[in-house]
């Protein structure tokens, strides 16, 4: 196991830590352990109670994690259940369709020109940025999609 995995895992183990009994009980045993056994002996992670989750600096596969044990495990209603799975649906296909017209051999050279042209006239290169909640929601939703792939046969 590598070691940027041990350390999603240490982040993790403290994430449940701080959690509390409540949360912890109803994750499988064996997938806690998992997460104990193969956590970095090394990594301390530095959580804080006291600020929110979304602000705290984890790695992006430990909030994957998290978000995919609320899916699974912490959320009871069915429907917030179902409202969470099409959003990362929703999500995974709005990311699959960027990367298709990112990747379009055809729109690769005319998007070169097109800047090209953009350089001519206005003197300055336009970047357009992607909202950051937007770029949250699709990180989420494709890591959980990998975990869910991953399919741990717990």
């Amino acid at each position: 196991m590598n070691i940027y995995t041990k350390e999603i895992y240490s982040e993790v183990c403290e994430f449940l830590d701080l959690a509390g009994s409540k949360y912890v009980n109803k994750i499988p045993s064996k997938l806690l352990q998992l997460f104990k056994e193969n956590r970095s002996n090394d990594y301390i992670p530095h959580i804080n109670p006291n600020i929110p989750i979304k602000e705290q600096l984890l790695n992006e596969d430990t909030l994957a994690v998290i978000a995919l044990l609320n899916l699974k495990y912490w959320c009871n209603d069915e429907n917030e259940i179902n409202r969470l799975k099409e959003i990362y649906i929703n999500n995974e296909c709005i990311y699959r369709e960027k990367l298709k017209k990112q990747f379009n051999s055809n729109n690769i050279f005319k998007d070169k020109q097109n800047k090209n042209e953009k350089i001519n006239t206005t003197g300055m290169i336009e970047h357009t940025t992607i909202p950051i909640y937007k770029k949250c929601i699709n990180w989420i939703k494709r890591k959980l999609q990998f975990f869910l792939n991953r399919n741990l046969n717990l």
